[in-house]
């Protein structure tokens, strides 16, 4: 494996214990896509250091049970602030 790769599947790994980030988190957070990030995740880092690999792993399912959440979570942002905007309109 390239000597570039390890390092990056390590700063991802590193980042996503430090901040509990998601894979999309990670991958905005480094500049690279989230399938880079999910492969150095699942397999890079699986075979250069298995204790951490076992950690992130643990924060990335933590993070996948909780994603339904987040989602509804987004949604009703989402219309909160149409509502608000659309409140702030003043007929003519």
């Amino acid at each position: 494996m390239w000597e570039y790769m390890e390092r990056r599947a390590r700063m991802c790994a590193e980042y996503i214990l430090d901040t509990g980030a998601t894979v999309r988190d990670c991958a905005a957070h480094f500049a690279v896509s989230k399938s880079t990030v999910h492969k150095d995740i699942t397999e890079r880092l699986y075979a250069i250091d298995r204790n951490l690999y076992n950690q992130v792993r643990r924060v990335l399912d933590k993070n996948l049970r909780e994603r339904h959440i987040r989602g509804g979570d987004a949604t009703r942002r989402k219309y909160a602030q149409k509502k608000r905007s659309s409140s702030k309109i003043v007929p003519e």
